[in-house]
């Protein structure tokens, strides 16, 4: 088990919050898989594991990931929402012909929240920034 998900389920455990199997390998699922899956794709990856666990459960156990925290939920237009796991503030680049989406982790960029609050006067809870282009794959694909 990795430290993350340790970290994770003792968080988990200290709100009372039970642990069942699926709920676990759902958590795991995110915190291993660095490709901000679909409910759907986390589905068809454990299905075979849990025969009996439905697309709800998924749902479920994602839901409350989100409110807890633990996972933000990357919704886009029409498509499927995906989700991404992460303990440090981060952004994304998004491939716009094949949705690849990577994380950037890169410093500085929270003073966003400050400088935006100075200039306008509101109070900023929480910010993204999405940068949207052409991966490498795509661009080799493309030539």
């Amino acid at each position: 088990m990795s430290s993350k998900v340790e970290e994770a389920v003792t968080y988990l455990k200290d709100a009372d919050i039970r642990i069942t199997p699926q709920r676990y390998a759902i958590l795991e699922y995110l915190i291993e898989h660095k490709s901000h899956p679909t409910a759907d794709e986390i589905y068809q990856a454990l299905v075979d594991r849990f025969p009996s666990m439905s697309v709800a459960t998924v749902y479920n156990n994602l839901r409350l990931f989100t409110k807890i925290g633990f996972v933000q939920e990357m919704a886009y237009g029409d498509a499927s929402s995906r989700f991404d796991f992460s303990s440090t503030q981060h952004y994304h680049a998004i491939c716009q012909e094949c949705g690849k989406i990577v994380d950037i982790f890169y410093p500085g960029l929270e003073d966003v929240e400050s400088a935006t609050e100075q200039l306008t006067g509101f109070v900023i809870n929480e910010h993204r920034l999405e940068l949207y282009g052409i991966c490498e794959e795509c661009q080799k694909n493309n030539k």
